[in-house]
């Protein structure tokens, strides 16, 4: 069974977020436990699972996402990795429609060799600085949006660029603030430079301490900027060690989050299920 290594939203090896990916020759998912398993031997912030699904469908692919404990419910860069992966094998092209927990996604990539994810965009409500939020992070906090059962996250608002690239959380501490983890991020310092916004994410509750470059959080970030920025296309930068971009477009209900991948692994997992 060949499983790869795929870093997202980047076209350099060794930035942007790497992901494992397994697409899977069979009609079913293998059981939750050894998927598990692999998401753990792979040990990276996500692994995704895919099967095809038959032809006429809603969607072509069955897609799942595991970090190393646990199942996530939306993954924006292990989606970016498994539609890269579809494209460069050759086993499809145009767009590739996948089912997944959180409904009906789509990858379409692009002429200039980018890939355009189609998710769902996460409603924001604003709510009150939780008590010890400010604290955990060891910053200031301007504003706070729970993103809800969505994608789980607390949203919250630094006073600027410099604030969100020298955050060093209480990550056991930050774990009580959400369901799945904490996006920080502020307006970027340079407003006519390559991106219009930062970001850092911590889901320490879901076994990841920092999430290198997060698609999924985009779905919320993207709402958020273009509400105060004034403009439904932006893009992002995720000020993470190893850092990347994310080109968000917001549509309504939905977004649209475009970037780059390149495999940096090609191997074969021997233990099969």
């Amino acid at each position: 069974m060949r499983i790869r290594i795929v870093d997202a939203f980047t076209d350099r090896p060794f930035t942007g977020n790497p992901a494992g990916v397994l697409l899977l020759d069979r009609d079913g998912f293998p059981a939750d436990s050894w998927l598990q398993q692999v998401a753990a031997e792979v040990n990276l912030s996500e692994t995704a699972f895919a099967h095809p699904l038959p032809a006429g469908g809603e969607a072509d692919w069955a897609l799942r996402w595991f970090t190393p404990t646990t199942e996530v419910g939306m993954c924006g860069h292990a989606t970016l990795a498994t539609a890269h992966v579809l494209h460069t094998t050759g086993t499809a092209s145009g767009t590739v429609r996948f089912a997944a927990r959180c409904g009906t996604l789509s990858a379409t990539a692009d002429e200039d060799g980018t890939l355009t994810l189609d998710f769902p965009t996460s409603p924001l409500t604003p709510v009150e600085v939780p008590d010890g939020v400010a604290e955990a992070l060891g910053a200031k906090v301007l504003s706070a949006h729970d993103t809800g059962p969505h994608i789980g996250d607390l949203v919250l608002e630094l006073p600027d660029e410099r604030a969100v690239r020298e955050l060093t959380p209480d990550l056991s501490a930050l774990v009580a603030h959400s369901e799945r983890g904490i996006i920080a991020t502020a307006v970027a310092e340079n407003p006519s430079g390559a991106y219009d916004f930062v970001s850092r994410c911590f889901f320490p509750g879901v076994g990841i301490d920092e999430d290198p470059v997060t698609g999924s959080a985009h779905t919320a970030l993207a709402p958020f900027w273009s509400a105060r920025l004034g403009r439904d296309e932006l893009t992002g930068l995720q000020a993470s060690a190893r850092t990347g971009l994310v080109h968000t477009a917001l549509r309504g209900e939905r977004t649209l989050l475009t970037g780059r991948a390149v495999t940096v692994l090609d191997g074969e997992l021997l233990a099969a299920p």
